[in-house]
């Protein structure tokens, strides 16, 4: 059970941040336990973390603020093995150099810049920086699977729901968008049939003289003349020339 002295002190903690948020951090109590604490560590921006959400937990002492914490993160992440206790100069791994004076916001700030380093230290794991990318990439699904993940940090949650919209209604908008060829096909069709149609009305005339040509022989145009005068024969005789 923590002393008096202790929850007074996480209290006043957590108005300070709730009132002054830390920058990448967010952090806040279990509502059953004020010596568990949960945050969240956002990747910074030129670092292979970057895009990164990193959960994790604080285990406080009943003594503290007189003694450290333990410090452990659950978001496969490349640079800390998971479950693992994490040695820092401000985690129980190092009471003899442990400050009263220190808080959640600075135990998170420097656990946030220690995971931008590449010292080894207990619970730390070498990775290459594809694969911290890969992570950083993939940290928010695997967080929103955790039940207490999704209870503590509800808008990292939504956040999460609304980017899985957004990968989805892009492909949508790609597929209902008709690529150039789709239409101009229709365009270059009409065109091509509306010259074919004005090609068969020049040729008509051209095919029904030509017919008359071929349906009128010689032999009877002369007849014609013989019987019934050039002036009679003269339209035919036009046709066929």
């Amino acid at each position: 059970m923590a002393e008096k002295a202790c929850v007074k002190r996480l209290q006043k903690e957590y108005r300070a941040l709730c009132k002054e948020p830390v920058p990448h951090i967010t952090s806040r109590p279990s509502p059953n336990d004020i010596l568990e604490w949960h945050y969240v560590l956002e990747g910074s921006e030129g670092t292979p973390f970057a895009g990164g959400y990193y959960y994790g937990k604080i285990k406080f002492p009943p003594e503290y603020p007189f003694k450290p914490p333990g410090i452990t993160m659950t978001t496969p992440n490349g640079r800390f093995i998971t479950q693992k206790k994490i040695c820092l100069s401000m985690s129980d791994f190092h009471p003899e150099s442990w400050n009263p004076m220190w808080s959640v916001s600075s135990i998170l700030t420097g656990l946030l810049s220690f995971m931008m380093d590449n010292s080894p230290t207990t619970g730390s794991v070498t990775t290459t920086l594809a694969e911290k990318q890969r992570l950083a990439k993939s940290s928010l699904a695997f967080n929103c699977r955790n039940p207490t993940f999704r209870k503590m940090f509800p808008e990292y949650v939504e956040k999460y729901e609304q980017q899985q919209l957004s990968n989805q209604l892009v492909p949508e908008q790609v597929s209902q968008v008709p690529t150039q060829q789709e239409n101009s096909t229709p365009l270059l069709d009409k065109k091509g049939e509306s010259k074919q149609e004005d090609q068969n009305k020049v040729e008509a005339p051209r095919d029904l003289k030509n017919r008359v040509k071929k349906s009128i022989p010689t032999w009877m145009l002369l007849l014609l003349v013989s019987i019934f005068g050039a002036v009679m024969a003269l339209p035919l005789l036009q046709l066929r020339h």
